[in-house]
């Protein structure tokens, strides 16, 4: 029992002589002749053989070694022959004659019936040439007892070109058919692939349809082992979640845009721009806010007049250097067309303007004329009834109409954000109410926007000069930009103080109605009446409304004040401040002790026993006496109750309340200067002091 088996070899030079042979030679490589003997082959390129390989079924061996011929093994390479008729099985009507060469000489040897193993019904003899070109010397064992060839060492099988026991003609006619189905089936592949990238761009996405191969099933398909996959499973666990996670929100970002296209929405693609139709707001100068889409997010498209396209480039200059503030709006692209420029920022619920108006029964609209009203604010209160919806919940002012933590929040964002710019060196120049825009997600978050005539500082520069192109929106504008004087920092802090005071009024402005605001800033008409029950709130603003720019607060100076302090926060400054004053001796002349006591009048108004039940006096005079006129024992009694709150009876602690809101609200109550009045002395006196630092210029965080 044997198997011949038949192996083609092409290879790239075709017009070198003696390819095969030659490369033997010139590479010092020299057949085998011991059986089991090893080698390589150099191929050369351009040339074609027929390699046959002769072995019995008994031997198992892998015939595939890169670069190798098999091995020659003593049975395994052995050709039998046998002069009697002798039919292998696989080719039972085959006649051919094999030449058999020993060492490049030819000596003839019949072999009547010898059949070699080629393709069905054959009837090419296979003929050994010396001088052939591309024919193909491998080594054989000495032949035994029963072979017909003695001495026999090498066996060459010629090959012309074509392939296998095929003539010239017939192998070159054969490729022509498997050139055609191969060109047509990549044609048809091509056609295939266009075709689903036509369809998906008609189709939305389904996330739900989205899928990903893994890298398991990847590595699968190119072959490597499941221990190295495991492996790679194991260490990239972590870089698939990110990866699907990444996946998922593009999906989704892109979801947005196709819903929005889907649902009729009207509008045009600019780049990686989709521009919807529906207005958000209007601003100056042609300007206009749509909805949109850039690069699948949600986006507020504020687009301005391309012949302003200075505005354009200031605010995008300025939007890139602050972006990064959580306080600031964010700024993702910009496009172009013909006649306009289209900047796209983060896209808000509303601006404060809007959430003051929806929480508020105040409406601007009282200050309009009927015919005014009707055409200015038909469609602006039907945007505000959409949204009440998504606002119901919050409550922006107390029952004494105090401001709401939220609001005192949103408050500290805009500040927040304002330092950040001055900080940066930006002067934004038009701060107002609608250009502070309200996010919601966990909470309500506010910040700064449209900083389309923001102008930056260079280098030491504290000032703009006094001829600075632009400036900022009527009634909100402070009196050095209407009188066109020097521009600094402190005009931003003059349009912060109208932006706090129209929030904690529910929407009311310190400069009366919207017609005659600028003639009562030019005039410092200022009315502050309706935050007198605030004591923190007339603080804040006398000194951010100054028509001296140089005495107002800076901007981290307002982020510190008594106004956004906590209940938390205000029973801290109240017991630090008792424990420095008790270090004060009585009985020197000390001046922070004079200071504090001279606001006494100011600050609790009359003797405080006579504003507190006599439950809580009896108890606190059980322990020592008390100057019922003094601020320092007012703290100390504070500073002793709180410390202590745990140990109080029961009936002292319901008439104080639950520490902090409770018993700040008490005292608040009782004297509601307090705060303000300790807080100016210790800033004038002790504001450097480590122990008291916090409350005046800690850092942001």
């Amino acid at each position: 029992n044997m198997t011949v088996a038949e192996i083609g070899a092409a290879f790239l030079c075709q017009d070198a002589e003696d390819s095969f042979s030659g490369a033997l030679s010139d590479s010092g490589y020299e057949l085998p002749s011991e059986p089991g003997a090893r080698f390589n082959l150099p191929l050369p390129c351009q040339s074609k053989a027929v390699v046959y390989r002769f072995r019995h079924h008994n031997i198992v061996e892998s015939f595939h070694r890169p670069n190798m011929l098999p091995e020659a093994h003593h049975e395994d390479m052995m050709l039998t022959v046998s002069t009697s008729n002798q039919m292998l099985p696989s080719q039972p009507k085959v006649d051919k004659l094999l030449d058999i060469h020993h060492k490049n000489k030819i000596f003839s040897e019949p072999a009547p019936n010898l059949l070699l193993p080629s393709q069905l019904n054959a009837d090419k003899v296979l003929d050994s040439h010396h001088n052939s070109d591309s024919a193909l010397m491998i080594s054989l064992p000495p032949s035994t007892q029963n072979s017909g060839i003695s001495g026999s060492q090498d066996v060459k099988v010629p090959y012309n070109g074509g392939l296998s026991m095929l003539s010239e003609g017939s192998s070159t006619s054969s490729l022509i058919p498997f050139v055609i189905i191969l060109v047509g089936f990549v044609t048809y592949c091509c056609i295939s692939v266009a075709r689903k990238q036509v369809d998906l761009t008609k189709q939305p996405i389904n996330l739900n349809a989205t899928t990903v191969p893994s890298k398991r099933r990847k590595i699968r398909k190119s072959g490597k082992s499941s221990g190295i996959i495991e492996k790679k499973d194991k260490n990239t666990s972590s870089g698939l979640e990110d990866e699907f996670a990444h996946i998922e929100r593009d999906n989704k970002l892109q979801l947005n845009l196709n819903q929005l296209i889907d649902s009729g929405t009207d509008g045009r693609t600019i780049g990686k721009l989709f521009v919807s139709n529906t207005e958000i707001a209007k601003g100056s100068n042609g300007t206009i806010v749509f909805q949109g889409i850039y690069e699948g997010r949600p986006v507020a498209v504020k687009r301005l007049v391309k012949a302003h396209h200075d505005v354009a480039f200031k605010e995008i200059q300025n939007l890139i250097a602050s972006d990064r503030h959580p306080n600031i709006v964010r700024w993702y692209g910009v496009e172009y067309d013909q006649d306009f420029v289209y900047l796209s920022l983060e896209r808000c619920a509303c601006s404060l303007y809007d959430l003051i108006q929806m929480s508020s029964d105040f409406s601007e609209s009282q200050m309009l004329t009927k015919d005014q009203a009707t055409k200015a604010m038909t469609e602006y209160k039907v945007r505000l009834d959409s949204m009440r919806g998504i606002m119901q919940d919050t409550k922006l002012w107390k029952a004494n109409g105090y401001p709401s933590p939220i609001l005192l929040k949103l408050l500290r964002d805009v500040v927040s954000g304002i330092v950040h710019l001055h900080e940066l060196g930006i002067i934004h120049r038009d701060l107002k109410p609608q250009n502070v825009l309200i996010i919601k997600e966990r909470s309500l978050c506010a910040k700064v926007s449209d900083m389309g005539i923001s102008r930056r500082l260079i280098g030491d520069m504290s000032s703009l000069g006094h001829h600075a192109t632009g400036c900022g929106s009527s009634g909100w504008q402070a009196p050095e930009q209407l009188l066109h004087g020097r521009q600094t920092r402190a005009v931003d802090m003059f349009s912060l103080g109208c932006v706090l005071f129209f929030c904690i009024t529910g929407g009311k402005h310190p400069f009366g109605d919207h017609l005659e605001r600028d003639i009562n800033i030019a005039k410092n008409q200022l009315d502050l009446f309706l935050v007198e029950n605030i004591p923190e709130a007339v603080d804040l603003f006398s000194h951010l409304l100054d028509p001296n720019a140089e005495l107002r607060l800076k901007a981290l100076e307002v982020f510190h004040h008594p106004l956004f302090w906590n209940s938390e926060m205000r029973l801290s400054f109240f017991r630090d401040t008792s424990d420095r004053v008790e270090l004060e001796d009585r009985e020197t002349d000390s001046d922070l002790l004079n200071a504090l006591e001279s606001v006494a009048p100011v600050a609790l108004g009359a003797k405080w026993d006579e504003k507190m039940e006599p439950a809580f006096i009896n108890n606190i005079g059980r322990y020592r006496r008390y100057k019922f006129d003094s601020v320092r024992d007012l703290l100390r009694v504070m500073r002793n109750k709180l410390n202590h709150y745990r140990e109080l009876p029961t009936e002292i602690q319901e008439i104080l309340g639950p520490v902090p809101e409770g018993f700040d609200g008490y005292f608040a109550s009782r004297f509601p200067k307090l705060l303000i009045e300790v807080y100016k002395v210790m800033y004038r006196y002790c504001r450097e002091e480590e122990s008291l630092h916090k409350y005046f210029e800690s850092n942001l965080v």
